[in-house]
């Protein structure tokens, strides 16, 4: 666990939309001006280069060739020490004592979701394009990978806002956004997610979907809608509690749903009931591309934007990088969260590890109590909503281990943990067309399931004690050790 991690910590959210979070990211002397590069190959390159990098600094790109000049893109967002200022938490504290602190916030916030405010006048109302002047491609949309063959991908670090056609609640929900002709996009949801359950229930009942696809919102709220909020709860009210104050919201002229005043673009219109067409290839967070598929064609009913709009690009690429990196913040808090609801003592840390895209590599540290405690706290994680869908390995360690440390929790797999004994398989658990070990002739049978291993590295419970000591000096040596060396790491 972080030595720094703490309960205490004041949230203090200093903005309210993209604008706003790029003048304190500049504050930080952690933005970067880029200009001329063109959004056919160049942005994209840029992104790939930055966001494998947690100390890059976020880039704007600016007069891109072939569109109006003071229209950008943004990319690489979620690092360095803007990562802490985007959850509105001290700079010093490390990614475990973040996650740590942001779970601490939302525990308290999550009890008391604050109603957004709907507003008539707000900057994403500056500019409302309907009808025939409908042009999406006019956009400077970046091709963000070698082999995505040209399709150009305006949903990356967009959220997608629908509406429960039975229960009448709001979802936010991040899924890529494809540009498919000048009035008509694509877009993909994994099977099990909330707006893939509201799109199903349209679907089922031959009614058209409305959906408004909000592509620049402020980086807080796009957060919050890649993360496992419960299902019924509007992520908007999340975003306004965690923040303290309300989301201000206009609605839109077609669809009626809310999407933030402050967002750069909004893309508002309706899924018809069997419209698909083709959509991919695209690289995926997985590390490699998803297969083409038919996907649901959004009629664009109208376009909203700002003047001057900025593009949020968040693209993802082969981890650990950036999408990884927000991700293994808020889901290892959510995790954390579940697993002491669920009645697990005495868990330590957890965390969801970036190698893995922050789903694929779980790691739990627990005091163990009883015998089977470290069993009951690895199948738990295994299918708790946070870490449930596509996830692959669950190691539990003792306290000793820095969850977030990839050699130290690796250390312990290699010498707490006996192949034959320690390792439990679940089968048939919920994973994701994007998975690449799903076999071709599963996927066309629709079986989007795969297995799950989880791996007790904890020390024996019944012999624990009587285990081979670490060699590690004792904390005092260690403390005088770096009191009297410390130089001679000095650069």
């Amino acid at each position: 666990m972080s030595e720094n991690a703490s309960h205490n910590y004041k949230v203090h959210v200093p903005f309210d939309d993209l604008r706003e979070w790029i003048a304190e990211a500049d504050k930080l002397g952690e933005l970067k001006h880029a200009s001329g590069y063109n959004w056919e190959e160049e942005i994209g390159m840029a992104a790939e280069l930055l966001q494998h990098d947690e100390k890059a600094p976020v880039a704007l790109f600016d007069k891109i060739p072939g569109v109006p000049e003071g229209w950008r893109v943004l990319t690489n967002f979620f690092a360095a020490q803007r990562m802490n200022m985007t959850l509105g938490l001290p700079a010093d504290l490390d990614k475990v004592g973040l996650s740590e602190a942001f779970l601490a916030h939302f525990r308290e916030i999550a009890k008391n979701p604050l109603p957004y405010e709907e507003v008539t006048e707000a900057p994403i109302l500056e500019n409302i394009i309907e009808g025939d002047d409908i042009d999406i491609t006019k956009f400077p949309t970046p091709v963000w990978h070698d082999r995505d063959e040209g399709r150009r991908y305006i949903g990356t670090g967009s959220f997608n806002v629908t509406i429960d056609p039975d229960e009448n609640w709001i979802n936010v929900g991040t899924y890529r956004v494809m540009i498919h002709s000048k009035n008509q996009v694509t877009f993909y949801i994994s099977p099990g997610k909330h707006g893939r359950i509201h799109r199903d229930k349209y679907e089922a009942q031959g009614k058209a979907m409305p959906v408004c696809i909000v592509v620049g919102g402020d980086p807080l709220t796009f957060l919050m809608g890649c993360t496992e909020i419960p299902y019924g709860v509007c992520e908007f009210e999340i975003a306004g509690a965690y923040r303290g104050r309300p989301l201000k919201v206009v609605k839109g002229k077609h669809t009626g749903l809310p999407f933030p005043a402050g967002a750069e673009i909004v893309i508002e219109g309706f899924v018809q009931p069997g419209n698909r067409v083709e959509e991919g290839p695209f690289g995926e967070w997985t590390g490699y591309y998803g297969s083409k598929s038919a996907e649901p064609v959004l009629d664009i009913k109208a376009i909203y934007h700002r003047n001057d709009p900025i593009i949020f690009g968040c693209p993802p690429q082969r981890p650990p990088e950036e999408q990884a990196r927000y991700r293994a913040v808020m889901r290892s808090a959510l995790l954390k969260d579940e697993l002491q609801k669920s009645g697990v003592p005495d868990v330590v840390a957890t965390w969801c590890h970036e190698a893995g895209g922050s789903r694929q590599l779980t790691a739990v540290s627990i005091k163990q109590r009883y015998p089977g405690h470290a069993r009951q706290a690895m199948h738990m994680a295994a299918q708790c909503r946070s870490v449930a869908y596509a996830g692959k390995y669950v190691v539990v360690v003792d306290e000793d281990i820095n969850v977030a440390d990839l050699e130290e929790l690796m250390w312990a797999v290699c010498t707490r943990s006996d192949p034959d004994k320690s390792i439990d398989i679940i089968k048939n658990a919920w994973s994701t067309p994007l998975d690449p070990c799903i076999s071709p002739w599963d996927k066309e049978a629709g079986n989007y399931t795969n297995s799950r291993c989880l791996i007790d590295a904890c020390r024996p419970y019944h012999w624990k004690d009587q285990y081979a000591v670490v060699n590690m000096p004792k904390p005092e040596t260690v403390k005088k050790t770096k009191e009297m060396f410390s130089w001679l790491l000095e650069k």
